[in-house]
């Protein structure tokens, strides 16, 4: 009898969703079966990838942005009360899930609340420190408490000096034990043609997504070569209109993205963690546009662009102008990290 593990991605943006698909093949590869739990655009992703797997809904957090970003902090606050009742509500299903479904164990990318004592509980995050300006303390410590509950935290990048995450995904000492897993990519690199100068890959909370692709259409207006457009917006059919020499798609199921990546010179995109494991395992150079108000995206392309890696900028700032900036990087590379799975799923 083949032991079934519930996985459980936030529904915030898509990174969640396509960094646990790596996860849920090498799971299936090692004998187990996967069971999907999450909600919004993130299960319909799963769902479309994964379309003999179960699944089940789970409540949603709904977290959205402020249109201005120095706002989202106040707003979260705001918020915590409801996201609160959230992981509750997550907790209780969790448990009727286990009631009546013969689950061996669960992964849960960044759900707080999706855990159990009766399996093995593991938590994957790349945020053991979570930055949030003047408040990084509290944010950290709250964070770092629910984390706490589980057996186990997961983290998807390399232990030492050279890694992807820095302070986020680093800490000195901590109760549970944690293991780094490498970084986690759902593609590989191919040698393929370059047959686009420019892909733009969105993706992330609303209504930042679409004020960045509404600026970024308008000023792709004066760009003289070939671009693909991908907002990242999950539907139920893939839309392609073309403008000239910009093709643009509402989403991309992950063998057409990693096609397209590798045909790309230049991506374009946020710096959220999981797009950067992807950039790096394609050995791509990027031009990044951090979320207004996520401290975290703001970190992780400050670092890069320090590390003479990826230049990035403000939204507000962004001019065509600035891709020139690229040529001046290194760009992004491929880590040498195996990942032992057998081992790594020997908990369930």
């Amino acid at each position: 009898m083949k032991k079934r593990i519930l996985v459980a991605p936030l529904n915030w943006g898509l990174g969640h969703a396509t960094r646990c698909i790596p996860i849920i093949n090498a799971l299936i590869d090692e004998g187990f079966v996967p069971v999907i739990a999450s909600d919004g655009g993130t299960l319909t992703l799963l769902r479309k990838e994964f379309p003999n797997l179960s699944s089940i809904e789970l409540p949603s957090y709904n977290i959205t942005y402020t249109k201005n970003g120095k706002l989202f902090k106040l707003k979260l606050l705001k918020d915590s009360p409801k996201l609160l009742k959230v992981i509750k509500a997550e907790k209780k299903m969790i448990s009727r899930i286990l009631d009546h479904n013969d689950i061996a164990g669960i992964i849960s990318d960044n759900r707080l609340g999706v855990r159990s004592k009766k399996v093995p509980s593991v938590f994957m995050t790349h945020q053991l420190h979570v930055l949030s300006g003047k408040t990084t303390w509290l944010s950290t410590k709250m964070h770092q408490k629910f984390i706490k509950k589980f057996d186990v935290c997961w983290i998807p990048d390399a232990p030492g000096n050279i890694n992807l995450s820095g302070i986020l995904g680093h800490v000195k000492t901590f109760d549970i034990p944690l293991k780094y897993i490498g970084p986690l990519s759902r593609f590989n690199k191919s040698n393929a043609k370059i047959k686009n100068d420019l892909m733009v890959l969105l993706s992330g909370p609303e209504p930042q997504r679409t004020l960045l692709e509404e600026k970024l259409l308008s000023e792709l207006k004066d760009y003289s070569g070939n671009v693909v457009f991908v907002k990242g917006t999950i539907e139920k059919e893939q839309t392609i209109q073309v403008f000239g020499k910009v093709t643009i798609y509402n989403f991309m199921t992950s063998s057409l993205l990693e096609k397209t990546i590798n045909e790309s010179a230049l991506v374009l995109s946020r710096s959220g963690y999981t797009t950067i494991m992807d950039l790096a395992k394609l050995n791509k150079k990027a031009f990044f546009i951090p979320t207004p108000g996520q401290f975290e995206q703001d970190y992780l392309a400050k670092r890069l662009t320090e590390m003479s890696l990826v230049p990035s900028c403000k939204q507000n700032d962004f001019t065509l102008q600035k891709l020139d900036d690229v040529k001046a990087y290194e760009g992004l590379k491929p880590f040498d990290f195996e990942v032992n799975y057998k081992e790594l799923f020997s908990l369930f």
